[in-house]
């Protein structure tokens, strides 16, 4: 017959387990903290996005106080009550009127103190201002929410894109954002906080980019089989940059052309089979020789943006090639048929779309 384990030792053993488990719990939180990842919240590039992040950590810090306080005086509890040999259970009584007014008192000045912040952030993000920070007006962004895509208008420009919305550094922006399907979400967590975007309703979200670079989003509302992967980026640039960029964008698309004959003729060849393959009745390109088709993305210069299929593939040529062979296959479910294409027309159509800058 086995000797009875001391208490002693179940208590050690215990303790053990606890401190390995909060141990792996610690290592895990670190590990998690060194990723690199790219929509953080907690590395505002915007005032908007500041004010978001000030004030979640002072709700986080007085959750902590909360969390201290509460575990403090459980531990405290559970020690100077706990049951010893030969000592007497400790006196009961009913109701303690300083103790109820306290526990009644405190949670209410808790949430007083995370209401006013939360309050005063709400005014001031939700007060569109009506003036830049660079002393001009703010650049108006007409942002449509597609399945599963973002469209871009600029109406200041004459613009339009998609997935890629580029603005320059010290103005401010407002966006009016709307949808032509279901609910989405718009959100670039360095940049802004989340907002709805709804069908026949236009609602606004405004920010001041201060540092050149790329900032990547995401739909935050699920909104069918591709939500994971309506994804969006937009890129910073200073402002004599960003006026190369919109001449560039306003301007007509130049005809097919490339660095040699070779390649200057499967540039016209892919020309040839975008409007062959019916590519014109989805896609806008400037100067298509055949009406221009609104379905899909603008394709206006899509040789110049850094990503394809809404934020989810880099635009090199592979991936092009990849997306033209059979979409469905990367993104199910789009609006993109698999078209079946040859070989060599694919080929030719992904050096015409990469001509397009």
């Amino acid at each position: 017959m086995p000797l009875p384990r001391a208490p002693g030792v179940a208590r050690v053993r215990d303790a053990r387990r606890l401190c390995i488990g909060a141990s792996l719990l610690v290592l895990m939180l670190l590990a998690s903290a060194c990723a690199n990842v790219p929509q953080t919240t907690v590395l505002p590039k915007t005032e908007a996005a500041r004010e978001i992040q000030y004030l979640y950590v002072w709700i986080f810090w007085l959750a902590v106080i909360v969390f201290v306080g509460v575990q403090g005086a459980l531990l405290y509890i559970m020690r100077r009550y706990q049951y010893r040999e030969g000592q007497p259970l400790p006196e009961q009584v009913h109701g303690n009127t300083v103790l109820e007014i306290g526990w009644t008192i405190m949670p209410a000045v808790i949430l007083v103190l995370m209401a006013v912040p939360t309050i005063r952030s709400i005014f001031l993000l939700e007060t569109v201002p009506v003036a830049s920070a660079d002393g001009g007006t703010p650049m108006i962004v007409e942002v449509v929410g597609k399945q599963w895509w973002w469209e871009y208008h600029y109406p200041e420009y004459g613009i339009v894109t998609a997935n890629e919305m580029v603005l320059p550094v010290g103005r401010t922006v407002i966006l009016n954002l709307t949808s032509d399907n279901v609910i989405h979400s718009f959100w670039v967590p360095q940049l802004m906080g989340k907002m709805d975007v709804v069908p026949t309703h236009v609602n606004q979200i405004w920010f001041t980019p201060e540092e050149a670079g790329q900032y990547f989003g995401q739909c935050a509302e699920y909104c069918g089989i591709q939500h994971a992967q309506m994804r969006m980026n937009v890129v910073a640039m200073t402002p004599s940059d960003f006026q190369g960029w919109v001449t560039r964008q306003a301007s007509p698309v130049p005809p097919p052309a490339g660095a040699d004959p070779d390649t200057a003729a499967l540039v016209a060849m892919g020309a040839e089979q975008f409007a062959l393959n019916g590519c014109v009745g989805c896609h806008t390109v400037q100067a298509a020789v055949r009406e221009e088709g609104k379905i899909g993305p603008n394709l206006s210069h899509v040789g110049s943006r850094t990503t394809i299929a809404a934020g989810i593939l880099p635009n090199t040529h592979e991936n092009m090639k990849h997306w033209l062979e059979d979409p469905q296959a990367i993104k199910p479910g789009n609006m993109m048929p698999n078209l079946h294409l040859r070989p060599q027309d694919v080929d030719a159509l992904v050096a015409y779309l990469h001509s397009l800058k």
